[in-house]
């Protein structure tokens, strides 16, 4: 099993920056691909990025492109997620994801299928 706990969420003005984290704790030598999901109130859930271990690959959705930057601190296991310029857009729930599946595979990194676990979930606000 693998246990996920994010943070970094909170209120900021639009054109401002915030970074999250998702601690990634227990069975974690198997994971293989780690990202983020986020859903907007009254919408479906939606990919944001996600970052492929074993060579490094990073996705992102066409709306985060140039804005949003996946990456890992490998010593610490925590996935962060560092977003510039924020719109009130972006306003959604954050949820950090992990896959031990590997790539590839019927379900892409873009889909939530491929993940196996999910995290609680931490609330970003943009105001304009």
């Amino acid at each position: 099993q693998v246990q996920l706990r994010e943070s970094g969420g909170g209120l900021v003005q639009a054109g401002d920056s915030l970074r999250l984290s998702c601690g990634i704790s227990g069975r974690t030598s198997g994971a293989t691909t780690m990202g983020w999901f986020r859903q907007a109130p009254g919408k479906e859930r939606e990919f944001v990025a996600a970052l492929n271990r074993p060579d490094g690959q990073e996705y992102y959705a066409d709306s985060v492109r140039d804005r949003f930057t996946i990456s890992r601190d490998v010593g610490k296991n925590i996935l962060l997620l560092q977003m510039n310029n924020l719109t009130p857009d972006d306003t959604a729930v954050y949820e950090c994801v992990v896959s031990d599946d590997a790539l590839p595979h019927s379900a892409t990194p873009q889909s939530p299928m491929f993940y196996q676990y999910w995290g609680q979930g931490t609330r970003v606000a943009v105001s304009s």
